[in-house]
């Protein structure tokens, strides 16, 4: 019965003790847990900083750096008809044509490629089976949509296309880099023969 007080007791303080606590001043946020948590330690773009000559957070890139993923020779060629022309003229696939380039091309549009234009370039891929999106033109047989035969299509155009995308195909531009891209181009040439 005495330790049954003693409990009580115990417990009754505690339970007054954290309610005087609790009713203090109501304008009081209380106690912050992990106050770093809620500052951030990098300055926002917008505000002033006293680190740099011009007081501004926002800097422009020193001269001379490229952003990242950029190519220079390949994306002087803008998303228009005439950069795709203009990369149809100029753009040649600088990989050797060697069965390890091939292999790759192969296994790299199977994964990016091959769920719209199928394993084959038929444009039968698993995406088209479906009857949700209409199909891409074959590789070896259909009319691209800018004109001309898709056996024709030269190394410019795929790799231009690849980069940016047509119609409802997206730009692969950020996916792929400029050697993978070119491994595929590879690869669909090889599509191209087939009938």
């Amino acid at each position: 019965m005495n330790k049954l007080r003693i409990i009580s007791a115990a417990v009754l303080t505690v339970a007054v003790a954290a309610g005087l606590t609790s009713c203090g001043d109501k304008k009081s946020p209380g106690l912050e847990f992990a106050r770093n948590m809620y500052d951030p330690i990098a300055y926002n773009p917008d505000q002033p900083n006293k680190n740099f000559a011009n007081g501004q957070t926002a800097q422009l890139p020193p001269p001379g750096t490229m952003p990242v993923g950029y190519d220079p020779v390949t994306d002087i060629y803008p998303n228009t008809p005439e950069g795709y022309e203009a990369a149809s003229a100029n753009l040649k696939n600088p990989l050797p044509a060697t069965q390890q380039n091939l292999a790759q091309g192969r296994t790299l549009y199977l994964h990016m490629c091959s769920h719209c234009h199928g394993t084959t370039g038929q444009g039968d891929g698993q995406i088209i089976k479906l009857e949700k999106f209409p199909p891409p033109p074959s590789y070896s047989k259909g009319t691209s949509s800018r004109g001309g035969a898709m056996k024709d299509l030269t190394d410019g155009k795929i790799f231009h296309t690849i980069t940016y995308g047509l119609n409802l195909m997206g730009p692969h531009r950020t996916q792929l880099s400029p050697t993978e891209r070119w491994k595929i181009v590879m690869y669909v040439h090889e599509l191209q023969k087939l009938q």
